[in-house]
């Protein structure tokens, strides 16, 4: 009895709370874990908010936020005054005798009726369109409601390129336009100084804010197609994690809703802008070519500016209309590609061999008791191993929906539309051969008369 060895303090076993510590553990991580991805949720959703607010406030600078009749009065009383009023009251009350060859109202008037116009459509359809859906539902942010988090810091790059878009393009053509001003400035002769001044200031102010508010538009429509590119982008990802086709025909069916959205609510603005813009520059080239005298930077410089900008911001919408247009109809290409790849996979492969071994077998066991029983004996056998169905089965339902799905992708490729039109390369065709048959026209009415 005395013989027992004595278990000491180090030889006790580990104490059995200790399982339950490491599981404690485990929740702890995952709660962390958790709460770690919630906040950077968080912070990311913050982001966004900034940008849009940031955004927003930009619009309403320039009128686009028309949610009261204080603001919209507001809004179409400083567009009338600044991009109409002004313009035409410093080129009526700066006339002079000595500087008829250097200044030429009647292009300059031309100039300002056509930025007026211009701008006057982009304010009045963004601003109907902003003051009906509001900044989120017109940019297309909220609509996946807790899947957004994973598209938040796309939304924000975008948006930051657009704007930095809209720089790029705006901060050129202001630098040509207030050389040209202060060139002519220099040719034109005023009694005082400050009055060159003067009316200087009152042009590039009234130009500067006219365009931008028609390049505004361009680029908000830019954007807005932008960020369709972003799901089109991440839907053709989920074609590589996701093998059930109602997902994805629900997801497509989604995204050509929110495509036929946009098409309805750019469409007047589209073809009012390029209906603006395509007799700007036939009246600027009919202008310009029927001129007798000689056309210079300092009497025609605006002409060259003016059509920049409106150029841009057509081909901007352009760009990204037939952007998402193509994006959306390479869908049914990637479909096609996905369904062949499944088709042809080693499982398929494998599951037709095992069909046809087991049909060769079933065809060699019949054979076999052909020859060696009798008619009597087959009768009475109860079970022959015939290929089962099952799998075939399963296989062809499975194809079967995928071709489905590829038929619906071809049969409906949506895209960008303007009254059924859709915008892609065969409509930009369309317009480069109008426009060129325009040309054409112009220089046959007043290059080839005026020479003969």
């Amino acid at each position: 009895m005395g013989d027992s060895p004595v278990q000491t303090e180090a030889e006790q076993p580990p104490p059995a709370q200790i399982p339950l510590l490491n599981s404690n553990n485990r929740n702890d991580t995952a709660q962390n874990q958790q709460q770690r991805r919630q906040q950077r949720e968080i912070r990311t959703s913050n982001d966004l908010d900034d940008s849009l607010e940031k955004l927003e406030r930009f619009l309403t600078f320039l009128g686009f936020n028309q949610s009261s009749w204080l603001s919209f009065s507001l809004s179409w009383a400083a567009f009338s005054v600044v991009g109409v009023l002004v313009p035409v009251l410093v080129l009526e009350l700066s006339n002079c005798d000595s500087c008829e060859t250097y200044q030429i109202k009647n292009f300059e008037m031309v100039i300002v009726a056509s930025q007026a116009c211009l701008a006057a459509v982009s304010l009045f359809c963004i601003s109907f369109n902003l003051r009906n859906y509001g900044i989120r539902k017109f940019l297309f942010v909220d609509r996946y409601g807790g899947q957004m988090a994973r598209f938040t810091n796309l939304y924000v790059k975008q948006i930051l390129d657009s704007m930095r878009l809209l720089i790029w393009w705006s901060l050129p053509c202001f630098i040509l336009k207030t050389a040209r001003e202060i060139i002519r400035s220099l040719y034109v002769q005023r009694d005082s100084w400050w009055i060159s001044v003067a009316i200087l200031l009152a042009l590039v102010l009234s130009w500067t804010y006219a365009s931008t508010i028609s390049l505004s538009a361009s680029i908000l429509f830019h954007l807005v197609c932008n960020l369709q590119v972003i799901h089109f982008d991440d839907y053709a990802k989920l074609l590589e994690r996701e093998s059930d086709v109602v997902v994805f025909i629900e997801e497509h069916i989604r995204l050509r809703h929110h495509l036929f959205k946009i098409s309805h609510r750019f469409r007047i603005f589209l073809l009012l802008q390029f209906c603006v813009v395509t007799a700007s520059q036939f009246v600027t080239l009919l202008q310009t070519t029927g001129y007798s005298g000689i056309v210079n930077f300092i009497n025609g410089g605006d002409f060259a500016v003016s059509s920049i900008v409106q150029v841009v911001g057509i081909i901007l919408c352009l760009h990204a209309a037939t952007k998402i247009s193509h994006r959306a109809q390479g869908i049914a290409s990637l479909a096609s590609r996905w369904h062949a790849l499944a088709t042809c996979t080693s499982t398929d492969a494998s599951l037709r061999s095992s069909n046809s071994v087991g049909n060769m077998e079933a065809l060699n066991q019949l054979n076999s008791l052909h020859m060696t029983l009798s008619e009597s004996d087959l009768e009475s056998v109860d079970y022959v191993a015939m290929p089962t169905t099952t799998q075939l089965a399963s296989y062809m339902s499975s194809y079967h929906r995928r071709q489905a799905f590829v038929m619906y992708l071809q049969t409906n490729p949506g895209g960008i539309t303007i009254f059924g039109w859709t915008v892609d390369r065969g409509l930009i065709n369309t317009i480069f051969f109008i426009e060129l048959s325009l040309v054409t026209f112009v220089l046959g009415r007043t290059v080839v008369f005026a020479s003969t």
